[in-house]
């Protein structure tokens, strides 16, 4: 399952959560620094890992 980083827009906490890809849509949470709804998905960078080498 991926994880996911989030950013609190009232305190500005960044955290992690790894939830299912069906559920990223849905998922309400909450910060876990001052427990605020208002939570923004942040975009981060993933590599992808072969077992070919080129």
């Amino acid at each position: 399952m991926p994880t996911y980083q989030y950013r609190c827009a009232k305190c500005g906490e960044v955290f992690e959560h790894i939830e299912h890809v069906a559920e990223h849509e849905t998922v309400r949470l909450r910060c876990p620094k001052c427990a605020s709804e208002s939570v923004q998905h942040q975009p981060t960078q993933f590599f992808a890992k072969t077992s070919k080498k080129s």
